[in-house]
């Protein structure tokens, strides 16, 4: 899992990256201030540790910016611990607030928490631009259309929302669909994607995925 360091405190950021390593994190530590959503945009990111006391733009606006490109669960790690300042964190989209000095137990416990808590495994829908995956009944919506799915065409789908925006190649999915029990080839995974596309536009979403030519698929 990644988890992105914002902090401006060059002790506490060091110390954090080396934490989070220890329970096989991969941490990213973010040093510019001044453009930390762009920062945050360009990285794998699973969870974000931020501080409120920041350089030119404070953790409460920076969380507001987060929330509107992608929800990134956001714990505030802050020396700030007024009642008011955590409220305001949960009604901006915070998922956790920890005030310093913390116990290292308990920001480890917060943090798998909150992973598990946002974690699609647990969901019973994701909606993604209008377009409704039911993880327990494989089948996709939109407004009052539905159409069922078989299994291959839920698979595929489901790696989609997974990760959403992201460029992914046929590769990647021929990779991440293998298992012993079922064998996905390139041949089955290009007649799935045609049937998958078909009954995406039956519903009323033609080009929910998209194709980059030579490259790959996203959504």
């Amino acid at each position: 899992m990644n988890i992105a360091i914002i902090e401006d405190d060059e002790k506490i950021r060091e110390e954090l990256a080396i934490l989070l390593k220890k329970e096989n994190y991969t941490p990213h530590i973010i040093t510019n201030f001044e453009n930390i959503l762009e920062e945050i945009l360009k990285i794998p990111c699973d969870l974000i540790l931020l501080d409120i006391n920041l350089p030119y733009e404070d953790g409460f606006t920076i969380c507001e910016k987060i929330k509107k490109e992608k929800d990134i669960p956001i714990i505030f790690v802050t020396s700030r611990s007024k009642e008011e300042d955590e409220l305001k964190s949960i009604r901006l989209g915070g998922i956790d607030f920890l005030a310093k000095p913390y116990k290292k137990l308990i920001l480890l416990e917060k943090i798998k928490r909150a992973l598990n808590i946002t974690n699609p495994i647990h969901y019973q829908e994701i909606t993604i631009n209008d377009v409704t995956l039911n993880l327990h009944l494989s089948t996709i919506k939109k407004e009052n259309t539905e159409t069922e799915l078989t299994r291959n065409e839920f698979r595929i789908l489901y790696y989609f929302y997974l990760k959403p925006h992201e460029l992914i190649t046929k590769e990647d999915l021929l990779e991440s669909l293998w298992n012993d029990k079922y064998y996905l080839d390139e041949n089955i995974l290009n007649v799935s994607m045609n049937r998958l596309r078909k009954k995406l536009e039956e519903i009323g979403a033609k080009d929910f995925i998209k194709t980059k030519r030579g490259v790959g698929y996203y959504i």
